[in-house]
């Protein structure tokens, strides 16, 4: 029972704190960290939350098809972002780049999954263009899309425990809002989501530390 309620608990922060408005706003909702102690964790072990990640194959950014048999045996990182976001999705793929820049220059390589929020608008080309905006290894990074709304909603709101919902923007400039999870996903090599992070506050070292904890597993 203890356990059942602990994972209700966790549930309930990410769906209150993990979500973030895409709107043209100075003043963003952003998640707090579930701990305070700094390292941007919503747990204390890598091993907490075991959520399923189910099969799936999608479209990247090279319009090659990618899927959970790509990343299996490997630890992995996942977030959601769209390409016409106007604030949260640039600084937290920023933040990712800085993720996987650490990472490489410890020697550590893990795949990096960021999902499509706007999978309608962010065809490949566009996730490519994208991308290429950023100081980030696109061999190791698979920017997806290729799929309906309803099916990646279904994927964040029953695996990653974070609704997504769309609207219309208030101006051509930003014609589509999307709330959607900032938070940073670790994955093992079975598919399980581990644990996550402030995707707007990320603590690279503390990623490491978890990474190779994984991958020594």
């Amino acid at each position: 029972m203890k356990q059942i309620q602990s994972k209700l608990m966790i549930g309930l922060v990410i769906l209150c704190l993990g979500l973030s408005a895409c709107a043209p706003s100075t003043q963003q909702q952003t998640p707090s960290d579930p701990n305070k102690n700094g390292s941007n964790q919503a747990t204390n072990d890598v091993s907490d939350l075991n959520w399923q990640v189910p099969e799936f194959t999608f479209t990247d950014q090279n319009g090659k098809p990618f899927g959970l048999k790509d990343v299996k045996g490997k630890v992995w990182l996942a977030d959601f972002i769209f390409t016409r976001c106007p604030n949260v999705c640039p600084p937290m793929t920023a933040n990712m780049a800085k993720v996987q820049k650490h990472l490489q220059k410890a020697g550590v390589n893990v795949e990096i999954v960021s999902f499509s929020v706007d999978p309608d608008y962010d065809k490949p080309e566009v996730l490519k263009q994208f991308a290429g905006k950023y100081d980030l290894d696109q061999t190791h990074w698979h920017f997806l899309t290729g799929y309906k709304l309803e099916e990646i909603q279904k994927i964040a709101q029953e695996t990653f425990k974070g609704p997504v919902t769309q609207q219309k923007g208030p101006s051509a400039d930003v014609p589509i809002l999307v709330n959607h999870p900032t938070q940073f996903y670790l994955i093992d090599g079975s598919g399980k989501v581990i644990k996550f992070y402030d995707g707007l506050k990320p603590n690279p070292e503390q990623i490491l530390k978890d990474v190779k904890e994984l991958q020594n597993k």
